[in-house]
């Protein structure tokens, strides 16, 4: 399988590869600022130094997912940037969408409703009396037809990479998994489905809502399923903000951050937990029964890049608003590998123990 990552995600034309290492990426949600996650992917495929193994994505980390997974499976790194690129193209307020299509896909990528386009605001305002069941009763879901245009899911369904997609199961309230194998365009749509703004996705008769809720990204599905034990968290919603909220939209803004953060909390203090005992001698560590993985957790975060990005900024969606995004990933992807390169493999390069315990 190593030698197939390899070859998939291409290599230095001048024959001689560089140095490569496996790497896991979990890719959280966020309306708009997924943009951010773009550029990180763009520059760490044309970096070239990491080989992908797995991918875990949630709501519009899940869309970066598929199409990452989608390029480098057709056509090595350079289809890969280019399918990304041509997806946040689309995705823009410059895509080539219907009216109709293009304000549904707007509240998709804003958390909170915005912009003044009269057929956005006239579905805000309907929405504070109505459900997405009233308010589309044609269940008009725009992502489906932009992401079925850039992904041959059957493909990826056959492809060796592992990809784990987040969503929430709206009657058990648990958190469901599609793995590889069962990765379609459904299971995105599932995965970011925003339930004040689209109808719950029903696959194979169960409904799901956005990931986000239970998942944002998940990582324990590499443990078994992945050689690398280390992985690379891309975190658009920022655990700290210096700025306390004061106004609704601010306040709802940061409940949003910590709210979708609150699982993948819960995933670190786990790990950390585990490593602690795995350094302890209390439990073995292994990748056979009864054994444990030591993860090795990486993390490139929009944050401390300025307080101008935030929840206001998950609504806008022109162009220049995703290309400004995607400079900014790619600079904190190139300061990340700069930086800590030389952890992947050996340690991870942030505290976790400092991450996940309580204050006070």
């Amino acid at each position: 399988m190593i030698d197939f990552l390899a070859r998939a995600f291409g290599g230095d034309k001048s024959g001689k590869s560089p140095e490569k290492k496996l790497i896991n990426l979990a890719l959280q949600g966020g309306g708009a600022h997924g943009a951010f996650t773009w550029g990180v992917l763009d520059h760490l495929i044309e970096d070239g130094r990491l080989t992908v193994e797995g991918i875990s994505g949630t709501s519009a980390g899940a869309v970066n997912a598929v199409m990452l997974a989608d390029g480098l499976k057709r056509g090595g790194a350079a289809e890969a940037r280019k399918r990304l690129a041509d997806f946040w193209r689309a995705a823009s307020l410059g895509g080539d969408l219907p009216a109709v299509q293009r304000a549904i896909l707007n509240r998709l990528f804003s958390l909170l409703p915005s912009t003044d386009s009269p057929t956005f605001n006239w579905l805000n305002a309907w929405s504070k009396y109505l459900s997405p069941y009233d308010l589309n009763p044609l269940n008009i879901n725009p992502l489906k037809d932009l992401i079925e245009r850039f992904v041959d899911f059957e493909g990826l369904r056959a492809d060796e990479r592992q990809i784990f997609i987040a969503a929430t199961n709206v009657q058990t309230g648990r958190l469901h998994i599609f793995p590889h194998e069962k990765i379609s365009a459904e299971a995105v749509m599932a995965s970011a489905c925003l339930p004040a703004v689209f109808r719950a996705v029903e696959i194979d008769g169960v409904p799901y809502w956005d990931g986000g809720y239970l998942g944002n990204p998940v990582l324990y599905p590499f443990f078994r399923s992945t050689n690398t034990e280390d992985v690379l968290i891309v975190q658009i919603n920022p655990l700290v903000r210096k700025k306390v909220p004061h106004s609704t939209r601010e306040i709802l803004g940061r409940v949003n951050e910590i709210t979708f953060n609150s699982s993948l909390l819960s995933e670190l203090r786990a790990i950390e937990f585990v490593n602690r005992l795995i350094d302890q001698g209390r439990v073995p560590h292994g990748t056979g029964p009864n054994e444990y993985r030591k993860i090795k957790v990486h993390r490139i975060v929009l944050e401390g890049l300025g307080e101008r990005f935030s929840s206001a900024t998950k609504l806008r969606n022109d162009y220049e608003s995703f290309e400004l995004l995607r400079k900014l990933g790619q600079r904190s992807a190139r300061r990340f590998l700069d930086a800590h390169y030389d952890d992947i493999g050996m340690r991870s390069s942030i505290d976790l123990k400092a991450e996940v315990h309580a204050e006070g």
